[in-house]
């Protein structure tokens, strides 16, 4: 029978033990502190996109940045207004800018920001309140003018005037930028990407709420009906917007050309949402122009839609170089999609179907979100989830911008 140890030798052998698990116990603390260390390490950059994303969005939305996140987005923003000349079919264009530069990053990383189809242009409130939140993060940021766009035109010289900005920017800043479109610029933005000439200078494509083929969207301001990849078909009821800048774009196509100019006034006040001047510009019509006026504002009408219908197709020829279908199939430049659920001027089927095209390995993110309309935050109490998946769509496109 063995013989049992007293009661000295058993907590002496305890402690003996004891000892080397102690040991083990500690270092298996400090290796797992190191884990938690190096993972923290790891995860900060995209920890901090998060929260400079969370930022932006707040402010966009015209709320301070929570405390969380004020850390990661308060570099004091420099703002300089100049204009920079770029090649032109005349030659050469100015093109007025506006750089927003964090002060403590002169070096910073490069973005464009182009302005969709909106009378201020670069001085629209919330282009500029997002390329300062933007700058903030630590991004230099730029926002030239598109002339075309600024006058509610969508035209080729847009997409000329897209592609020599970025190309311009990209070599004051040693590299290729990113690029932000927003509405009609977004998909103009892209049609640049596809070119050649200026794919070079493209290290990233984002386009918010833009077009993938303009000749469905023209049809669906006249339909409201925009089929998607998948066979099922997007009905909504287009917004004025839409037909009015397509009528604004095609008016000689729509009055004598006597009353081209008289008409092209009042419609555009219209546009600019600038009641007394349109209220001045009826006063210069005729009885008949002014019946003019009256019936094309009313886009709901069966004869205008008629005549919108026939400018359209007149113009049909013209939108393939104003569409990026076609060509994303090809496309190397990586690609963030993002669209409003319930936009009524560019139907969020456009970006499926840019989804659809695109190669696997250049789309890096999608979403089709309801917390937007068309580029607004405007939509009342979105859930969690969604707000979740917009910070998270905007944080990947400040670590695409933070990567070169």
């Amino acid at each position: 029978m063995d013989k049992v140890p007293g009661a000295a030798a058993q907590a002496h052998d305890v402690r003996r033990l004891a000892a080397p698990r102690s040991a083990l116990r500690k270092t298996l603390y400090a290796a797992l502190a190191a884990g938690i260390a190096l993972l923290c390490v790891a995860a900060w950059p995209s920890a901090r996109a998060h929260l400079q994303a969370f930022a932006v969005l707040r402010k966009v939305a015209g709320d301070p940045a929570p405390w969380v996140a004020r850390a990661t987005d308060g570099a004091p923003v420099a703002v300089q207004d100049f204009a920079f000349t770029v090649a032109s079919p005349d030659g050469q264009r100015r093109v007025r800018a506006r750089m927003y530069l964090p002060q403590n990053g002169p070096n910073a990383p490069a973005m464009v920001v182009f302005h969709g189809v909106h009378n201020l242009g670069i001085d629209e409130p919330r282009l500029m309140g997002f390329a300062a939140a933007m700058a903030s993060c630590g991004l230099r940021v730029l926002t030239p003018e598109l002339p075309e766009i600024k006058d509610y035109r969508v035209g080729p010289d847009s997409v000329r005037t897209i592609g020599e900005s970025v190309r311009w920017f990209a070599a004051q800043t040693d590299g290729p930028v990113g690029v932000m479109g927003l509405s009609f610029s977004g998909g103009l933005a892209l049609v640049a990407a596809e070119d050649p000439l200026y794919r070079p200078f493209f290290q990233f494509v984002a386009a918010v709420g833009s077009q993938d083929s303009m000749a469905r969207v023209t049809e669906y301001y006249m339909t409201g009906r925009d089929a998607r990849p998948n066979g099922t078909v997007e009905v909504q009821q287009p917004h004025e917007y839409g037909p009015l800048v397509i009528e604004y774009e095609y008016l000689q196509d729509l009055v004598p050309a006597a009353d081209l100019q008289p008409v092209r006034a009042v419609l555009r006040a219209h546009l600019d949402e600038d009641r007394p001047g349109e209220a001045a510009a009826r006063r210069l019509l005729t009885d008949a122009q002014r019946r003019e006026a009256r019936d094309l504002m009313d886009t709901s009408l069966p004869a205008t839609r008629s005549r919108i219908a026939q400018a359209i197709a007149r113009h049909a020829d013209e939108f393939s170089e104003l569409s990026p279908e076609g060509g994303l199939r090809t496309l190397t430049t990586p690609v963030f999609l993002l669209h409003g659920e319930a936009d009524n001027v560019i139907p969020a089927a456009e970006t499926q179907w840019m989804a659809s095209e695109l190669p696997r390995s250049s789309l890096k993110a999608a979403l089709i979100s309801p917390v937007l309309s068309h580029v607004d935050l405007d939509e009342a109490q979105p859930g969690p989830m969604d707000q979740w998946r917009l910070v998270h769509f905007f944080a990947q496109i400040l670590q695409a911008a933070e990567a070169k």
